[in-house]
């Protein structure tokens, strides 16, 4: 079953959290920003060797000072209007995030709602693509958690899942 929390993902205790990065993955805003403050300064250091991530695309760190032990470094979509691929981008990011989590045997994953802040993808489609993903991984893990930031976006996570 999918959980739907109104939480800091920073304080989750699951085996890998999903960050919603940007292509440099040196940290940023947001819920980015947030973890990179969490983890400790070593996150930076060794994305900074990563060289980057592509859209679409996820990239694997250890969780350093975090209560998760990986995180999952997705770069979501810029919203340009919803004719640039952008679902399947987003869709992409989901997609990946689970296979590389699968691939460090984690049970437990948490996700931000990805691309709905400073990218723009707007709320209810991105819910929407996020929850078809998780419903299709969802049986592979013990816990599949929606981790929103505020209660309005969980409202429409449960309202998605309720119909």
């Amino acid at each position: 079953m999918i959980e739907i929390l109104v939480a800091d993902i920073t304080h989750l205790e699951v085996d890998a959290i999903v960050n919603a990065a940007n292509g440099s993955l040196l940290g940023g805003g947001g819920v980015d920003g947030a973890i990179h403050r969490a983890a400790g300064p070593e996150l930076l250091d060794f994305c900074r060797g990563l060289g980057g991530c592509p859209t679409g695309e996820v990239r694997l760190s250890p969780g350093f000072d975090l209560p998760a032990s990986h995180v999952l470094h997705a770069v979501g979509p810029i919203w340009q209007g919803g004719m640039a691929g952008e679902t399947a981008q987003l869709r992409s990011c989901y997609v990946a995030a689970f296979e590389c989590a699968l691939s460090q045997a984690c049970t437990s994953i948490a996700f931000p709602a990805i691309s709905t802040g400073v990218y723009g993808f707007p709320k209810r489609p991105a819910a929407e693509t996020a929850l078809a993903v998780m419903q299709q991984y969802e049986e592979q893990f013990a816990r599949v958690i929606a981790c929103c930031f505020i209660e309005e976006d969980a409202a429409i996570y449960r309202d998605i899942l309720g119909r």
